[in-house]
């Protein structure tokens, strides 16, 4: 058997209170390909993440112990941009989804849901970590017509000619980049890109994205790199060629 500290497989936490559905759940993910651990609520949560940090974890929306799964959605997040979050939960309520997403998590399945499905949306959410994981690793990020250099921090159209750029609209560029096919939401973009720059209020972020839009997308009408994800964020989109 396979030491547990070798073990190179994605490690996927599943948060369930209801031990019969965890335990399922957890030998439904270990026998695809996932190492999975199970815990039943936020300060479990918390442990395992300081000891065995995961690559997604699955969070159901009902929890004992004072902390739902926004609260905890919202606390992953924080900690890391790239942990990727999928809510589990009985609720198919638009409303739950809709703060589900605009707290830090990737995707939402309700219950009951088929097994199958719901390793589909692991993968797809996993995919798009490897994305973002990839996007760190290169120093130079297309962005619509542009280049931007996360070295030198300067932006380039494909054409040669420089683009000025504010510090406060760097750091917003570079996190996009970062987390690319992922819907960032503005209040998260807001608290993370913290600079004097800047503005504190309510649209800040969205005047931000609008002044990006008109440097790099070839159609600011029409943005298709930095796109709107309703009742989210935002979301950067890499170019297909």
């Amino acid at each position: 058997m396979t030491a547990r500290g070798k073990d190179t497989r994605p490690h996927i936490i599943v948060v369930e209170d209801e031990a019969f559905q965890r335990e399922t759940l957890v030998e439904y993910l270990d026998a695809n390909g996932y190492r999975a651990s199970g815990v039943e609520a936020g300060a479990a949560l918390r442990k395992l993440v300081e000891k065995d940090p995961p690559a997604l974890v699955l969070l159901d929306l009902r929890l004992p112990g004072g902390e739902d799964g926004f609260a905890l959605a919202r606390w992953l997040r924080e900690r890391s941009a790239k942990v990727g979050i999928v809510m589990v939960t009985a609720s198919g309520d638009t409303v739950d989804r809709v703060v589900g997403l605009e707290t830090g998590a990737d995707d939402y399945i309700a219950k009951p849901f088929e097994p199958r499905e719901l390793l589909a949306r692991v993968k797809a959410v996993l995919r798009r970590a490897g994305g973002a994981s990839a996007a760190t690793g290169s120093p130079r990020v297309r962005i619509g017509r542009c280049l931007l250099d996360l070295e030198t921090r300067t932006l380039k159209a494909l054409s040669g000619e420089d683009i000025p750029l504010r510090a406060g609209e760097f750091e917003l560029l570079k996190l996009l980049a970062q987390n690319p096919n992922r819907a960032l939401t503005r209040d998260w973009l807001l608290e993370t890109v913290s600079h004097r720059e800047m503005d504190v209020f309510d649209r800040a972020i969205d005047i931000r994205i609008l002044r990006l839009r008109r440097k790099v997308e070839i159609d600011p009408a029409r943005p298709t790199s930095i796109r709107t994800v309703r009742g989210a964020g935002y979301m950067f989109v890499p170019p297909d060629d």
